[in-house]
């Protein structure tokens, strides 16, 4: 759903600078703390071979464990797991946009230099992407053999980025390409270190839903919440570790158990503390929050069946 900054903010609005706590909807209650990141993301998918081969060859990750139905992936010279691949034979890929769950989970590079290297790849092995300049990050968009969305992007400096009121300026622009090439230093070697997933963004029934959900409950802030069907949300100040939107349709349905889709995302935390405090967040606000003590653990569903993990770094 492509909207450009003069769509969203009109044809005059340029912002102002984008300081540490000049934007952002803050929750009143829990609030989650400025370290929180967003970890692994579980898939299920059709053919396990298959789907190694694209996320080795295409996305330049590495295989660092599994088993027979099981391949947990990382990025070069990190062990850090990115994406965790489960094999549900013959699963069938995702051909209706109207599901809720994954719109796409996206790959954070380290720097603008490893988003040309991997551009220039994607030309090398005729891989089809889509791009956009959401004026905090450079993006491309594929699609991996199940039909999942993949971004794959680079953030921009934080002192660029600029706000409008308490929003931060966030579109769906055209991209520089040819600048972005320019920027490669160098062959692509695959993900490099320091990669993670930098954000997950999903279809949900209702915005307002997912607002009382995701930042109420959960305590993310709220970061933009004028582009047309979404609201992004994100803590310590990010442009976004959690998007939704409404663009599946209000017919959308939860993906059948023999589809590809995914099955959870992770949000790391400093600390088991903190895990139980946002577990006590969710309790108090109603919903259902599975607490393990023991690895300082917490599984949740959002109103919508989609599900995640949330852990602390420290027992990771």
């Amino acid at each position: 759903m492509g909207m450009t900054s003069r769509d969203i903010f009109g044809e005059s609005a340029t912002g102002v600078a984008a300081t540490e706590g000049s934007y952002g909807d803050v929750p009143m209650g829990f609030r989650l703390p400025g370290e929180t990141r967003i970890g692994r993301v579980r898939l299920q998918v059709a053919d396990l071979a298959r789907s190694i081969e694209f996320y080795e060859e295409i996305l330049g990750l590495r295989t660092t464990d599994g088993d027979a139905s099981t391949a947990i992936l990382a990025a070069h010279d990190d062990g850090t797991p990115v994406v965790e691949l489960r094999e549900q034979a013959g699963a069938k890929p995702v051909l209706s946009r109207r599901r809720l769950g994954l719109y796409h989970f996206a790959i954070l590079l380290p720097d603008r230099p490893s988003l040309g290297r991997f551009v220039k790849h994607l030309s090398e092995v005729n891989a089809r992407a889509g791009s956009s300049d959401h004026l905090v990050s450079e993006s491309f968009y594929l699609q991996d053999p199940d039909n999942l969305g993949i971004e794959v992007y680079a953030d921009r400096p934080r002192e660029s980025w600029r706000r409008v009121g308490k929003e931060l300026m966030m579109a769906t622009d055209p991209i520089d390409i040819g600048s972005l090439v320019q920027a490669a230093d160098g062959r692509w070697m695959g993900m490099p270190a320091t990669t993670r997933i930098g954000h997950v963004h999903l279809h949900v029934g209702d915005i307002g839903t997912a607002s009382s959900f995701y930042s109420d409950a959960l305590g993310f802030d709220r970061i933009v919440w004028s582009y047309p069907g979404a609201l992004f949300l994100s803590a310590g100040g990010y442009h976004h570790h959690l998007a939704t939107n409404i663009w599946a349709g209000r017919d959308a349905s939860r993906p059948h158990d023999d589809e590809a889709q995914l099955l959870e995302w992770t949000i790391e935390l400093p600390s088991g503390t903190d895990v139980a405090a946002l577990a006590g967040s969710l309790t108090a606000a109603g919903h259902v929050a599975t607490w393990d003590q023991s690895t300082h653990t917490v599984t949740a569903e959002d109103p919508w069946g989609t599900r995640f993990r949330v852990i602390a770094r420290e027992t990771r």
